[in-house]
């Protein structure tokens, strides 16, 4: 696949540590793990931070040229602290510099060129106006591409009527169950089992596909009208930072190489696990040591 990954790269503050981070760019590094040619958009500051991530990012054979430079603005950081399971809470400071990204005329052209099969893109970003204005200008110049929004909810960061706005544009969504509750409140939903609110989303925003994930209990897939449950795997929980960012690559995968949809959502659930068994949001981690895990729930 050739993909095009728009949003936040900055840096997660865990105690003492510093893990490069961002949705967006997590998803990037991890279908890059997965043999995926990716674009990664957006926008680091001019300072010492900014100058990491670039120096990452070539380390990681990623394209620095659609990582913007900002002179104004730093590069991006968010405060993370972790609860007893390890399941992260997000401080995230702003503006920063993600919130200034652009790209010229010669850039766009170079991209639409590419002729990518994907855009992905969640909800963060697109708070800011000029974030909003770059995912647009990227979808109407890539307009054969497919769609893969990952909504990722923050406190205080999202709008009913985006959200909806970017539910519209999409062909498939990616959302945990938590957030499937929030959504399903701001849809006027009411009170429904998780098949019934994926069918129901999916019929409103014309989807090919609706996952949420459920954390070790694994996730529900409802895609081209087939709907399934696959349970999760039981690993010791470093930090589940990155990993819902880690099952949409691994989703993603299965869905463009075209597996059955229990085949698809068990490799998520697997990719998902074994990078919350380890420290970051982007560990080192290979398809076989995913393959190879056997642990269950009880």
């Amino acid at each position: 696949m050739k993909i095009i990954s728009v949003g936040e790269v900055l840096w997660d503050l865990i105690g003492d540590e510093e893990h490069l981070g961002g949705a967006p760019f997590n998803f990037a590094a991890h279908a890059k793990r997965l043999g995926h040619t990716v674009f990664f958009l957006s926008a680091v500051g001019e300072d010492e931070r900014g100058e990491r991530i670039l120096h990452r990012m070539k380390r990681m054979a990623l394209a620095t040229r659609y990582v913007g430079r900002v002179k104004n603005h730093p590069t991006g950081i968010v405060t993370v602290a972790l609860d007893g399971s390890g399941q992260p809470h997000f401080t995230i400071h702003r503006p920063a510099a993600y919130d200034f990204a652009k790209l010229d005329d010669a850039d766009l052209k170079e991209l639409q060129s590419q002729q990518p099969d994907w855009i992905y893109f969640g909800t963060l970003f697109q708070m800011s106006r000029q974030g909003r204005a770059l995912v647009r200008q990227i979808i109407e110049t890539n307009s054969r591409s497919r769609r893969f929004y990952d909504i990722n909810l923050r406190a205080n960061c999202y709008e009913p009527e985006l959200i909806r706005k970017l539910m519209s544009s999409s062909t498939i969504v990616k959302l945990n169950q938590e957030e499937s509750e929030e959504i399903s409140r701001m849809l006027g939903f009411g009170r429904s089992s998780l098949e019934d609110f994926c069918r129901r989303a999916a019929r409103q925003f014309g989807l090919d596909a609706i996952c949420v994930t459920r954390g070790s209990a694994g996730c529900v897939l409802f895609l081209e009208g087939e709907y399934v449950e696959a349970e999760g795997y039981q690993v010791p929980i470093a930090d589940a930072v990155g990993a819902g960012d880690a099952f949409a690559a691994a989703l993603l995968h299965g869905i463009d190489a075209g597996w059955r949809p229990a085949e698809i959502a068990d490799f998520a659930n697997r990719v998902g696990a074994l990078v919350a068994s380890r420290p970051g949001a982007i560990p080192a981690w290979s398809v076989e040591e995913a393959r190879a895990l056997n642990v269950r729930p009880s």
